[in-house]
């Protein structure tokens, strides 16, 4: 046997399994944190009763498949049936609500983090809390239904997240990592728990509409990194491989959420570390010295898996809009009859922007697909416009279309930098970044700030909920930065980009127009 079978063959393998917003993944590991295998299955949420949604059927189906496709990558690559591993970790997407009553029934349909129906919840509790309470957080969510009186509330005996939902199902406990339960209600980072006195404020709200439960029994227990969440259980290991063919008693890591993964995948867990993850939404996590002075509505304050306390400034809005123009281009170059593949687009594309102005020739766009909070605004308007006098050119173009995918971001880090946020590194990662040298010179300019990209990503948090599961289980006692720099992140190659005056300058000029340009996107949304 060559090593990786052996280690697969004695069940010292590793599986991070993470239900992203349009893509569960599963990725195996070994020792070294090298990945050994991978399955995946495409998914996507549904817009039901205008409410975003996925049905829990999914969920399973969506795991069983991406297990399956593991198994079999595993059995084509090493000829080893997966039997066991050494530890398991559970990951997805953070916020919203999955509430149960007493039976473990589902009380309504789980809503996902896209869900911006809770304005008067997330304001009442972020003045009563005196600590920004965003949108998507799941309190939000329960005292919204509260506020609704919604007619479940009453029957309410758990509120979790879709990874502390995966996890309960697979071990029977109810636990949550720290950084997901800190998109869920706000941490006390000195306890590693929820903030007790802001639970108490919580349950005096519930015991004035009448509620016989509490906060502190519905929410799940938090635990972190490094620390025992249970073991998979004979009905969980038949959830993941209905075949049988797993077995059962394999210890698993705290579940965590998608930004606490992409933390680890970056080794991002350190003070004055940061990471930029750009997808469907984009958004900055930096790890904080200390507590901000003051609540800001933009900025969310969440932890790191072992309950460092960071800074996450979230945009609705990423890289979608800019996927829509580089599609419109493949149709206009299908239409010529020319055969390109779409990668080939996007880097043809995105290399043109190179070229343009460093203010991209006083062109402006806006990525807003989705309401932005950051912005104060309810829905999403795409829009591009320019001035007569202008300088309209393709490379102008796509500077602009890249630039606006990075707008929101910049203003919602321009409000850290008063506060004396330092930043000895911070990485970038997601699709945008493929194409060498081009968006994350661009991020550099809006961060003003050196940014680095590389491979040590892996599989994203796939890989970054592996590294938890292997922590679990190899870390010893060793805190988790210091296990991830010596372990994982030793011998990786970074490709940093130092901005440049000129960029820098461009940038401002753009971010400018960006600003001012905010009152014409707000009379869009009135318009219909």
């Amino acid at each position: 046997m060559t090593s990786q079978q052996e280690v697969i063959a004695a069940g010292r393998s590793v599986l991070g399994i993470e239900f992203g917003s349009t893509r569960i993944k599963a990725a195996l590991i070994g020792p070294d944190s090298e990945l050994l295998a991978t399955g995946s299955h495409d998914w996507e949420n549904q817009f039901s009763e205008r409410l975003w949604t996925y049905p829990l059927e999914a969920v399973w189906d969506g795991l069983r498949d991406c297990y399956a496709k593991l198994a079999q990558d595993v059995q084509r690559r090493y000829g080893v049936r997966l039997i066991r591993v050494g530890a398991i970790g559970i990951s997805a997407m953070m916020h919203g609500y999955l509430a149960f009553d007493a039976a473990g029934q589902l009380l309504v349909p789980f809503r996902t983090w896209r869900n911006t129906n809770t304005a008067q919840a997330a304001e009442e509790l972020s003045e009563l809390f005196g600590y920004n309470i965003p949108l998507r957080w799941s309190i939000a969510h329960l005292y919204q239904a509260m506020i609704d009186q919604e007619p479940h509330v009453p029957q309410l005996a758990y509120l979790t997240t879709l990874a502390g939902y995966v996890h309960w199902q697979l071990t029977g406990e109810k636990v949550i990592g720290v950084g997901d339960a800190s998109g869920m209600f706000p941490i006390d980072t000195e306890a590693g728990d929820f903030n007790h006195r802001m639970i108490g404020q919580f349950d005096e709200l519930a015991a004035a509409r009448g509620l016989a439960w509490r906060a502190s029994a519905v929410l799940p227990e938090v635990r972190v990194a490094g620390e025992s969440a249970g073991f998979l259980t004979e009905a969980g290991a038949e959830l993941i491989d209905p075949s049988g063919t797993l077995l059962p008693g394999i210890p698993l890591c705290p579940p965590e959420g998608d930004a606490g993964t992409g933390m680890v995948a970056t080794n991002s867990v350190a003070q004055r570390t940061g990471n930029v993850s750009a997808g469907t939404s984009i958004f900055a996590m930096i790890v904080l010295e200390r507590e901000l002075s003051k609540v800001y509505p933009e900025i969310d304050l969440v932890t790191t898996p072992s309950g460092e306390l960071v800074a996450m400034v979230h945009c609705n809005n990423g890289a979608s809009e800019l996927n829509e123009w580089c599609g419109v281009f493949a149709e206009f170059a299908n239409a010529l009859g020319v055969e390109a593949d779409t990668g080939v687009i996007f880097e043809t594309l995105f290399r043109k922007a190179l070229e343009g102005e460093p203010d991209a020739g006083g062109l402006l766009a806006y990525n807003y697909l989705a309401g932005e909070p950051i912005t104060g605004l309810a829905e999403g308007r795409p829009m591009f416009w320019r001035t007569p006098d202008s300088h309209f050119s393709l490379a102008n173009f796509m500077r602009a279309q890249l630039f606006a995918s990075f707008g929101t971001l910049r203003l919602g880090m321009d409000i850290l930098a008063p506060e004396g946020v330092k930043l000895d590194s911070m990485f970038a990662h997601g699709g945008v970044f493929k194409t060498k040298a081009v968006a994350q010179r661009f991020l550099a300019a809006a961060l003003k700030a050196p940014v680095s990209v590389g491979d040590i990503a892996g599989e994203g948090g796939a890989w970054g909920i592996a590294l938890l599961a292997s922590y679990l289980v190899n870390g010893g006692s060793r805190p988790l930065g210091q296990y991830l720099s010596e372990e994982v992140f030793a011998s990786a190659e970074l490709d940093t980009c130092v901005p440049s005056p000129e960029d820098l300058a461009g940038f401002d000029s753009f971010m400018e127009r960006f600003s001012a340009g905010l009152a014409v996107q707000r009379a869009a949304i009135q318009i219909g």
